[in-house]
């Protein structure tokens, strides 16, 4: 990210499909050769973790830091495999393609997996791919597949109210459920194979296009997850396992009560202890997944606001120390480069300014962030940019530019927007007005929602934070990505010198 270039943010359940959802599969291609057609070098994605409709499907609350969501499995890539026959696919029906319907998808391609699984399991002792998969994995996969096997024969319970022995993991009881659901571990694990594959070739074709992938690595980790139940001593539990602490951020820009997201915090001690051998393992296993990673809530790793679990909202909580200096001098002794970018957005310090700038990592600058009564010392505006920074129009915390046109910037954000433009113009002209400013700014990397590129307005917005419900649904209609887009894109691209 040293030299000028530009993307597009777009989650992979945003693609079009038959199957109700976005995925791995013919989609996907398409969007890379859009991106290529339109001079991109990136394409932002958002994480790829296991989603629940009871936790609102969103990609940031998954029951594992390291699995994919078999959500994102490609029915169609299964048949060209060699896993299924072209009928045993057929019969889908979506009520609406514009909006991702989890459940159903979910439902049939579970049907489709396990119909794979039955007709290979098998063979799978043989396999030399399947082999080098479980070496490669094998230090999350077997403890994701337990927790799965287990959750699944308690329909799906919290691991804080399993039986103590299972709670507590007792050797004896996890053996019993090793032998026992063998079968049901196998499946998992088979699972997340063929979502590794699919993965993976669709990283092969966007490097063969020249596209980076830039994927998301939320800081923390829900609590009913495989990764606080196989790693209690890493996080601020009680004796039943329950946060003493859980995450959030004071009240800011998106919230006046703050968000309590509820994640358990981690008990950095513990961590350092190890010489961060957890985090050494996770990230070591992003950096395998994606050319990039955004790390998200970057500003926690210097200190993070910790709030009683007891509470209600995230109003009472405190800032609380975390060792990230220590953290990325470690990481940098075990990996060669941290490519890395800082998510330093809310209350920035000079401290999270010091760790971002100590490691060299780009931190972001949000456009609908900028316009406001203090330009002129604003970090977002546009002649405060630096170099090693990624901007973006908006993120998909945000609603869309022409939405925030509308709507948030008020009165006040849009006379201070024209006054620094110097003219007046319409809803329908901002996305692309705040996307020129975007690539004309000084920093290395621009990134654009595909709303903002296709000028779209509120009912596109992916997610709204603190709100648990009616998120992460919006899906690209596919015939607005026309060859004319990408041509006045790759146009606009390479005025501002983002297309080497």
């Amino acid at each position: 990210m040293k030299r000028r270039g530009s993307g597009i943010l777009l989650h992979i359940t945003s693609l079009p499909s038959r199957f109700g959802v976005g995925d791995f599969g013919p989609a996907s291609r398409r969007f890379i050769d859009f991106c290529a057609r339109s001079a991109q070098s990136y394409w932002q994605i958002l994480p790829l973790t296991p989603t629940s409709t009871f936790i609102g499907n969103s990609p940031y609350s998954g029951d594992s830091a390291f699995a994919l969501n078999p959500v994102l499995i490609s029915p169609e890539k299964m048949v060209e495999d060699g896993y299924l026959e072209p009928g045993e696919i057929e019969g889908f029906v979506q009520d609406d393609p514009m909006t991702a319907d989890y459940d159903r998808a979910e439902a049939f391609k579970m049907g489709l997996l396990r119909l794979a699984f039955e007709r290979c399991r098998e063979g799978l002792e043989g396999d030399p791919w399947f082999a080098a998969f479980l070496a490669e994995n094998a230090f999350w996969l077997e403890e994701y597949a337990l927790f799965r096997a287990i959750k699944d024969t308690r329909g799906g319970q919290e691991w804080t109210g399993w039986p103590r022995e299972l709670r507590t993991r007792e050797a004896a009881a996890l053996a019993d459920v090793r032998r026992e659901r063998a079968e049901a571990m196998g499946f998992v694990t088979f699972v997340q194979y063929l979502l590794a594959r699919q993965w993976q070739d669709v990283r092969r074709y966007a490097a063969d296009n020249n596209i980076l992938i830039i994927g998301d690595a939320p800081i923390y980790v829900t609590q009913d997850s495989a990764d606080v139940w196989s790693n209690q001593g890493l996080f601020r539990l009680d004796a039943e396992g329950q946060p003493l602490f859980v995450a959030g951020v004071p009240p800011d820009y998106f919230s006046a009560t703050g968000q309590r997201w509820g994640n358990p915090v981690y008990d950095w001690p513990a961590h350092e202890a190890t010489r961060f051998a957890w985090w050494t393992k996770r990230l070591g296993h992003a950096f395998r997944l994606y050319d990039f990673i955004r790390l998200d809530h970057f500003r926690g790793f210097e200190a993070y606001w910790e709030i009683p679990a007891e509470e209600t909202t995230a109003v009472n909580g405190q800032w609380v120390k975390a060792p990230g200096m220590a953290l990325f001098r470690e990481l940098l002794h075990r990996f060669p480069t941290l490519p890395i970018i800082a998510e330093d957005l809310g209350v920035i310090t000079a401290e999270v300014r010091e760790l971002k700038d100590r490691f060299e990592f780009p931190g972001m600058k949000i456009l609908q962030f900028a316009f406001g009564p203090e330009i002129a010392e604003n970090r977002d505006a546009p002649h405060n940019h630096e170099a090693s920074s990624v901007v973006y129009t908006g993120t998909h915390d945000n609603t869309t530019t022409r939405a925030w046109f509308e709507s948030e910037a008020g009165e006040e954000g849009r006379r201070v927007l024209f006054d620094y433009l110097g003219r007046e113009f319409g809803a329908l002209e901002a996305p692309w007005i705040l996307i020129r400013q975007a690539m004309m700014s000084v920093a290395n990397t621009a990134i654009l929602p595909m709303q903002d590129i296709l000028s779209l307005g509120e009912e596109a917005r992916m997610n709204k934070p603190s709100v648990a419900k009616g998120n992460w649904s919006w899906r690209v209609d596919e015939q607005r990505l026309t060859d004319g887009l990408a041509a006045f894109l790759a146009y606009v691209t390479g005025l501002y010198g983002r297309n080497h």
